[in-house]
C-alpha cells in the first residue's frame, strides 16, 4: 500500500481529468474518482455538457482502466440554488456574471472538496491547466499552467490558501497536446473526446433562450438611447445584452452603434460609437488575495478583464482590504460590470474581483 497521500480526483469524462487521475496512479498516490451529478433542464439531460449519461460512462470506464474506486455524487439541488439562481440575478442586475467562478467557488472547492475530506481524502486534484507552489515563506502561489492558450488560472483567482493547499493541478504541466499524447500513452478512451465548454448547463442553446425559459421576467422591453437621450429604438429585455455588443440591436445609423450602458432602474438599454467603450480605469469589490494579504499601497500589475481578454498593463489602487481602483495604461474597450478582473505578475496569479463600474 502506497505511503502517499490520498487524492480525490474531479473526473468530468474529459481527458484533461482522466489524464489527471492516471497522472496520480502513475506517480504513487491513492486516487478517488469523483465525479458531480449537476442539475439541468428537465428533459435536457443529454445535452448537459459536464455530466452527461455518456460522459459519467467514459469516466467510470476510465476509472476501472486505472483501477480507482470511483463514486457520482448528486448536487443537482446546491447546483441550482447557487449558480444557476446567481446566473439569473445577475442578469437582472444588469451585469454579466461568470457561473464558472461562482461553481468553482461553491461546488469544487466548496462541496466536492469538503466531500472528498469527509471521505478520507488529503486533498483535491483537479484537470485545470494552472499550477501551484509553496514559496519559502510558506504561503501556497497559484500560477499560470504551461500551456498559455489553454491556461485557466483566471478561474481559480478565487482560491483562498487553505484550498490551494489542498489542490492538485498535475496536467497544468503540459500543454493541451502533450495531453492528449499522455491519454494515449495510458489507453484512456477519451484521447479524441472534445474539450467541454463553459456554461455546462445552457446545454446546446445560449444564455438568451435560457433566461427567456426560467426567467421570462427578464424580457420586458424597453427604450434604446444614445448617451445624450435621443431615442433611437427599442430593446428587448437588458438581460438579452452586453456591454461592447454590436449585433442584434435593431438599429438603423450611419455608422455601427455598440451596447456601452444599461439603466436597470429606468429599463433602458445605452448605446454609442466604438469610441465610446473606451475606458481607462474600473472599481471592483469582492477582492479575493490569493496570498492572504492586500497590498500596501498602489502596484504594477497585468490585468484581465475577461477570461479570454488579452491582458494588458495597468495599475491596482487599494480602496480597502477586499475594493480596488484599477487604472489603465490605455483606454480598454468591453469592461463589464459582473466580469471578474484578474492580477498578475508574471506567471504568478494575484487574485481578483468582481467589476462593479467602468470609468472615473
Amino acid at each position: 500500500m502506497s505511503d502517499r497521500p490520498t487524492v480525490a480526483v474531479a473526473m468530468s469524462g474529459g481527458v484533461d481529468s482522466s489524464v489527471t487521475a492516471a497522472l496520480l496512479v502513475e506517480r504513487g498516490y491513492r486516487v478517488i474518482g469523483l465525479m458531480l451529478r449537476l442539475w439541468n433542464e428537465p428533459g435536457t439531460e443529454a445535452d448537459n455538457r459536464c455530466c452527461t449519461p455518456d460522459a459519467m460512462a467514459l469516466a467510470r470506464r476510465v476509472a476501472a482502466r486505472l483501477e480507482i474506486p470511483f463514486y457520482a455524487l448528486d448536487v443537482q439541488d446546491t447546483f441550482r440554488s447557487t449558480v444557476v439562481q446567481a446566473f439569473i440575478d445577475g442578469h437582472a442586475q444588469g451585469i454579466t456574471p461568470n457561473p464558472c467562478l461562482v461553481c468553482n467557488r461553491h461546488i469544487r472547492w466548496g462541496f466536492l472538496l469538503d466531500r472528498a475530506l469527509a471521505m478520507g481524502a488529503d486533498c483535491l486534484a483537479t484537470g485545470h491547466y494552472a499550477r501551484v507552489r509553496t514559496a519559502e515563506d510558506g504561503r501556497v502561489k497559484l500560477l499560470r499552467g504551461m500551456d498559455a492558450a489553454k491556461d485557466q488560472s483566471y478561474v481559480l483567482s478565487i482560491l483562498n490558501q487553505e484550498q490551494l493547499a489542498r489542490t492538485l493541478y498535475p496536467v497544468g504541466e503540459f500543454s493541451k497536446p502533450e495531453v492528449r499524447d499522455l491519454a494515449r500513452k495510458y489507453d484512456l478512451p477519451v484521447a479524441s473526446r472534445a474539450d467541454s465548454q463553459d456554461l455546462c448547463f445552457l446545454g446546446k442553446g445560449d444564455y438568451r433562450t435560457f433566461l427567456a425559459r426560467n426567467a421570462p421576467q427578464l424580457a420586458q422591453s424597453g427604450p434604446i438611447v444614445s448617451p445624450a437621450g435621443e431615442l433611437l429604438g427599442q430593446h428587448e429585455g437588458l438581460a438579452n445584452y452586453t456591454i461592447g455588443q454590436r449585433k442584434g440591436l435593431g438599429l438603423s445609423s450611419p455608422a455601427p452603434m455598440y451596447v456601452i450602458g444599461k439603466d436597470v432602474g429606468r429599463n433602458i438599454l445605452v448605446v454609442g460609437p466604438e469610441d465610446a467603450l473606451g475606458q481607462r480605469a474600473l472599481e471592483a469589490g469582492g477582492i479575493n488575495w490569493i496570498s492572504g494579504e492586500p497590498p500596501a499601497g498602489a502596484m504594477r500589475v497585468q490585468v484581465k478583464i475577461r477570461y479570454k481578454a488579452t491582458e494588458v498593463w495597468g495599475t491596482v489602487l487599494p480602496r480597502s482590504s477586499d475594493r480596488v481602483r484599477v487604472e489603465f495604461d490605455q483606454p480598454l474597450r468591453d469592461i463589464t460590470p459582473g466580469q471578474r478582473v484578474v492580477f498578475y505578475q508574471d506567471e504568478v496569479c494575484l487574485g481578483g474581483g468582481a467589476i462593479q463600474t467602468a470609468g472615473g
